[in-house]
């Protein structure tokens, strides 16, 4: 039996100026759980706020964590992690774009996987630019997980706390740390779905800047990738330089009438280089991933976590 004290559900909101929309997220948030006789708790982490997000969020009963200044968007999901009590983690933002109504639908699906993630729908309020964008990481995404990922930067979803605290140390700090989190829940063979959501318009002005956090989410994407997978990223580049030095080499043969030449050569060295960096680098991801496993939950301890929150 667990301790009474202990909720099912505890929900992490990270904030940041977020004082117009956290009270009513807060609110609905509580009021859908009670709905559902699910005890819970709310934890609000304001990230260094300059309003009164953290006042707002305690008004409305959430216990409100703060940080002494903005660290980012995943520290506060990481401080709001190691804090929380309850088996079952559910995350959202507090800019109003998710619908606290939709917690019950991701939790439904926690029976059966480790982690369910709200997927945005053609209906939500989202902007083209980040339509395209966010179908450009979902494809590359896929690619590197090798399964189809519907909505790799969602911030909404619920996962088993057991398995969030198992990857907190991994995720950064920044704005990118859902992408962290479903990389490393599929490559580490535990279970994730989708389920489609409809967001509305964010509450007040967007932290994101396109050209300056689109690049730097591309890098740490690439980074990711390359931390989970290796072999994913550094096999076709591999393989394309082989191919650019072997057909410029021909090339130049049977063309120019000359010689094989240096560039072509200096082609194919890197190609090899590059294929035994990745190699390399994937027995070392291995490694860390065996350690990871000794460091895990038992079998019989995870097995436990999963009947304490199956609803019958």
């Amino acid at each position: 039996m667990k301790p009474p004290d202990r909720p099912e559900i505890s929900v992490v909101i990270p904030a940041h100026n977020e004082a117009a929309s956290i009270g009513d997220i807060v609110k609905r948030s509580s009021i859908v759980l009670e709905a559902g006789k699910l005890s819970h708790e709310i934890i609000v982490v304001d990230d260094g706020s300059e309003d009164d997000t953290a006042e707002n969020a305690r008004s409305f009963g959430a216990v409100v964590i703060r940080h002494p200044y903005p660290i980012g968007n995943g520290a506060a999901i990481k401080t709001g992690i190691r804090n929380t009590r309850g088996n079952i983690l559910v995350m959202l933002d507090a800019d109003g774009q998710h619908a606290p109504e939709d917690i019950p639908r991701l939790l439904e699906r926690m029976s059966a996987y480790d982690m369910t993630v709200g997927a945005r729908d053609r209906h939500s309020a989202t902007r083209l630019h980040r339509d395209f964008a966010n179908a450009f990481y979902n494809k590359f995404a896929s690619y590197v997980c090798k399964r189809k990922i519907d909505d790799l930067t969602s911030g909404f979803r619920a996962i088993r706390a057991v398995i969030a605290r198992e990857f907190v140390s991994l995720l950064p700090n920044t704005f990118s740390y859902p992408t962290t989190l479903t990389l490393a829940v599929v490559r580490s063979g535990y279970s994730l779905t989708y389920v489609p959501i409809t967001t509305a318009r964010r509450i007040g002005k967007s932290k994101i800047r396109l050209f300056r956090d689109g690049a730097r989410f591309l890098l740490i994407l690439l980074k990711i990738a390359t931390l989970f997978s290796p072999m994913r990223v550094f096999l076709p580049v591999s393989f394309f330089m082989f191919a650019a030095g072997l057909g410029y080499g021909l090339f130049r043969i049977f063309t120019l009438d000359g010689r094989y030449g240096p560039t072509s050569a200096m082609l194919l060295t890197m190609s090899v280089v590059v294929f035994m960096v990745g190699l390399v680098s994937e027995q070392v991801a291995q490694l860390r991933y065996e350690r990871t496993d000794h460091q895990s939950p038992t079998p019989q301890q995870y097995k436990t976590e999963k009947e304490q929150t199956h609803e019958p």
